[in-house]
């Protein structure tokens, strides 16, 4: 997730990788709704103001309810586009669908509070990624939303970032408020290098997905429905995600 703090942006953006033709998939259960709802109380950066959501009209004084939506688009269930750390990368309008939507696979990963995933962590699990394929890696940090252990979450190295890339994904969804080392762990001159390096190739970054219990060790169907915001770094999304045949 976007910090406070403001990184070092640039060009650097590499472009989209090439996808692989799609083969047909069997699902095996129902749709999964991976969001947090959401409301004031959201998961996010302490550093970010809570939504605020008002009625601005209200049955039975009007003929009508009209609630107005303010908040950053970084907190809940989102996407970050490429325009997040690159000025010359993608922003929302120019995602193409291919990219949020298709299967991949779900992973639960055990770490210790500020655990690093490193490569050997990625290699030995399963089922394996195929190239083109969505990964969603579950490390228990949902059940800690509203615990301070929540900002001690576990995150990638960036080789482990690396080794993300080099399989050809085409988005990282995680359940942390980021990919990067927890905020109160971060050296002086951070430069987020996990969403750097994944987004730097057009692998989009997902941050605070829920429910991944019942589909972890599985393949699986995705769509990140992101909301089209025209040249934004990030998007509120619904998330939705159902087992399918391996």
């Amino acid at each position: 997730m976007c910090d406070s703090e403001t990184g070092k942006a640039g060009a650097g953006w590499r472009g989209w990788m090439a996808l692989p033709a799609r083969r047909p998939h069997v699902a095996l259960g129902d749709w999964v709704d991976l969001t947090w709802p959401l409301s004031v109380t959201v998961p996010r950066i302490a550093s970010f103001p809570p939504p605020r959501l008002e009625r601005i009209a209200a049955i039975p004084d009007k003929p009508l309810n009209i609630t107005e939506l303010h908040m950053v688009v970084h907190m809940g269930t989102h996407v970050d586009s490429p325009r997040h750390f690159y000025t010359d990368g993608p922003a929302f309008q120019d995602i193409p669908l291919v990219r949020l939507i298709g299967p991949g696979v779900v992973w639960r990963i055990n770490k210790p509070l500020y655990g690093i995933i490193e490569p050997e962590d990625l290699e030995r699990m399963q089922p394996a990624l195929e190239a083109g394929d969505i990964l969603a890696i579950d490390t228990g940090a949902a059940d800690r939303v509203g615990s301070a252990d929540f900002g001690r979450h576990a995150s990638l190295s960036v080789a482990a970032a690396e080794w993300l890339v080099a399989q050809e994904l085409k988005l990282v969804a995680v359940d942390m408020p980021t990919p990067d080392v927890a905020i109160d762990k971060r050296p002086a001159g951070f430069i987020w290098p996990v969403h750097r390096t994944l987004l730097r190739d057009g692998v989009l970054i997902a941050e605070m997905v829920t429910n991944l219990g019942s589909l972890a060790g599985r393949r699986a169907e995705f769509m990140f429905c992101a909301l089209n915001i025209t040249d934004c770094d990030g998007a509120p999304a619904r998330v939705l995600a159902r087992p399918i045949a391996n």
